[in-house]
């Protein structure tokens, strides 16, 4: 109890009423631990607080008169509370790699997007989220995923060109190194050089350079996220009066089991729909008529880890990117079943591959109920 009242008196005179008073380290305080003003060197030499055999009566001055009226103090200097709490003594946090991220620009320009988006319609912000997600994939991702088809088939068209070239060359090289006496090493380098320049010339050719494909998930991904952690920030934090108000917002502007977007689901039905979504695309894309290659059967096997392990995520997170993220899936999974469909194809001028089938749907069916449901 003693300690514990010595300890108090001590917090009372480092941060008084006035300013900071500044005291001596004394033995008991180094035992204790205590931490103040004067264990951070802003003590002036010739100016103590006289403690040797004073304890009982500092005590019974603080708990009679005050501290402050105790003639205890021979000498006292009193600094102002701003000037001990010192920038070394206080000073802000710094900022991690995602607190950094959530509050730059690019987050903060999707935050107003959406609020003014949601301001717009008058939506509540459960269908504005919905309707947000739909527009953005219909305008943005759609015309990029058909372009995405275009090149691949553009891509999957030259390869017999390719494989005919390849035979015409390897027969060449053969010649060559008989004339020449390369080596098989040597050949091979020389095979291989010559074989990659054809291809290249050939997507110079027809403007099909399978990277173009790639051009799909460098616009998609970063949507995502920003998207994503928009969202969060908006269901979580509420920096100025705009913010607080979408917070309330969403905090009221849930339907169904989940009215609130600020909270996580907890029946799981978002989260787990979200997983059966994202498996179901993987599904449809590793069904496929062509052969996958061994790098695209693994790159399919990561996407299902992924799309497994989101369920959790989806399931701690405010439900209102859960919604985002379920929305999001569903119509990348009407894009994918869009973009098999022939007369689409035909209308948006994709090249006819070898792969393409007259009844998709229907084979995709069939695959899905012999892989997973085979008869015995």
């Amino acid at each position: 109890m003693l300690c514990c009242r010595v300890l108090k008196l001590a917090k009372t005179l480092a941060l008084s009423y006035g300013g900071a008073c500044v005291l001596k380290r004394c033995p008991w305080e180094r035992t204790q631990g205590l931490s103040c003003s004067a264990a951070h060197g802003i003590i002036q030499k010739g100016r103590w607080i006289d403690y040797n055999g004073q304890l009982p009566s500092l005590l019974a001055a603080t708990m009679g008169n005050g501290v402050f009226q105790s003639p205890t103090f021979c000498h006292r200097r009193t600094l102002s509370l701003a000037s001990c709490l010192s920038a070394p003594a206080v000073t802000t946090p710094h900022q991690g790699w995602y607190e950094s991220f959530a509050d730059s620009m690019p987050v903060h320009l999707t935050q107003d997007l959406l609020t003014h988006l949601q301001h717009a319609t008058g939506l509540p912000w459960w269908a504005s989220i919905i309707g947000t997600t739909m527009t953005l994939r219909v305008t943005v991702t759609l015309p990029l995923a058909v372009y995405q088809m275009y090149i691949i088939a553009k891509v999957e068209n030259l390869q017999p060109e390719i494989a005919e070239l390849a035979k015409r060359l390897r027969y060449e090289v053969s010649v060559r190194a008989k004339q020449v006496g390369w080596s098989e090493k040597v050949a091979r380098f020389h095979f291989r050089k010559n074989l990659q320049r054809i291809i290249s010339e050939l997507y110079v050719r027809d403007n099909c350079h399978p990277f173009k494909a790639s051009l799909l998930i460098w616009v998609q991904l970063p949507l995502w996220i920003f998207i994503s952690i928009a969202l969060r920030n908006l269901s979580l934090t509420a920096p100025d009066a705009a913010a607080a108000s979408a917070v309330q917002d969403l905090a009221m502007g849930g339907v169904l089991w989940f009215p609130d977007l600020t909270l996580p689901d907890s029946t799981w039905i978002l989260p787990i729909s979200l997983g059966l979504v994202n498996l179901l695309i993987v599904e449809i894309f590793a069904l496929r008529r062509i052969e996958l290659s061994k790098f695209q059967k693994y790159v399919t096997s990561v996407i299902r880890g992924v799309s497994v392990l989101m369920v959790p995520i989806a399931a701690t997170v405010p439900s209102s990117m859960a919604l985002y993220w379920l929305t999001s899936s569903c119509v990348g999974l009407g894009q994918n079943l869009l973009l098999r469909s022939p007369s689409f194809r035909t209308l948006c001028r994709i090249p006819k591959m070898k792969s393409d089938s007259e009844t998709p749907f229907r084979d995709l069916s069939a695959g899905f109920i012999a892989k997973y449901f085979p008869r015995k």
